[in-house]
């Protein structure tokens, strides 16, 4: 059973911020969560005509297909800084404003993917393993791994979480090249395609935005242009990758391997992948800190209030 109306501002709630943001909003809104709600339809039938927010994030995102319901929404508040999942065209059609939450997730992210190349060459999770099945005490010392210094990493998307993955690989020795739609006034070297890039680095890190220009980028003619000892970090969007041209090329190690934090059919992800030997896996969680999550929901609350008290909006896409 929905509320009546308080006068607030009304906002449909498609993914909860952390709790101290949802406080807030709570204090200064009326929300409908949508969801908690069973019935999903019957419960937008019954308040989206009232609905002038919307609270999301990356997945459940926000779909065209929403808004014949919603004939009031003003805004579409997202906390993430993706936007491939949202329809931002259709929103901008009617009038409606789309923010997310750049910059505040950098350094987490930049963090995961150095995490993810320690993973691939250290074999930090082998060794946990190794030692916690008692193979150390069985069969002595494990296989040896490789070191990052000297590496030369390529990055794909030099942006802001581009640049900080850069800068970290800098520190550890590593030599850095980009690809990107332009080149930069940065101190790397720059290769026009992904293949160029492909065929002179050790470790290739995506940090490209997803949706439909990036779609594939990573095709089998990279993969195939890749070093039989290279691996592949992706901290942008499954999308950006074929994942079935990847699991071949695992499966044939036709590379060195995969460190994956996002997939294409999140969380249902290939069984396959399960299997392989060569891949590092995590759960699409680069941000996944209190500190940064706490950030991103503070700025859907920031970027709610700002509309709502007619201010200029913090992060509008």
């Amino acid at each position: 059973m929905t509320q009546a109306s308080t006068g607030k501002p009304e906002l449909l709630v498609l993914r909860p911020l952390m709790p101290g943001q949802m406080e807030q909003i709570e204090n200064a809104f009326q929300l409908h969560r949508y969801d908690l709600a069973e019935d999903k339809q019957a419960f937008l039938v019954e308040v989206g005509s009232r609905i002038r927010g919307v609270v999301t994030a990356g997945s459940p995102g926000f779909k065209a297909d929403m808004l014949p319901h919603l004939p009031a929404l003003e805004i579409v508040a997202s906390a993430s800084v993706g936007t491939d999942s949202i329809d931002v065209s259709a929103c901008k059609a009617r009038g409606i404003h789309v923010t997310n939450t750049p910059e505040v997730l950098n350094d987490d992210v930049a963090d995961l993917a150095i995490g993810l190349i320690l993973n691939a060459l250290r074999r930090l999770g082998d060794g946990h393993d190794y030692v916690r099945s008692g193979e150390w005490s069985r069969n002595g010392m494990m296989a040896l791994g490789r070191s990052l210094k000297g590496r030369r990493l390529g990055v794909v998307g030099l942006g802001r979480i581009g640049m900080e993955i850069a800068q970290r690989a800098q520190a550890m020795k590593m030599t850095i090249a980009y690809t990107g739609r332009s080149k930069k006034d940065v101190p790397f070297e720059y290769f026009p395609t992904p293949v160029d890039l492909a065929q002179n680095c050790d470790i290739l890190v995506l940090a490209c935005p997803g949706g439909a220009e990036t779609r594939h980028l990573i095709n089998a003619e990279v993969l195939e242009a890749m070093r039989p000892d290279a691996w592949i970090i992706n901290i942008s969007r499954g999308s950006v990758i074929d994942e079935a041209a990847l699991i071949d090329a695992l499966e044939r190690r036709a590379i060195g391997g995969a460190g994956l934090d996002v997939f294409e059919n999140e969380p249902h992800i290939d069984t396959r992948f399960h299997t392989l030997d060569n891949v590092v896996l995590f759960p699409h969680h680069a941000s996944g800190t209190v500190e940064t999550r706490a950030a991103m929901s503070q700025l859907v609350v920031d970027n709610l209030k700002a509309h709502f008290s007619g201010q200029a909006l913090p992060t509008p896409v």
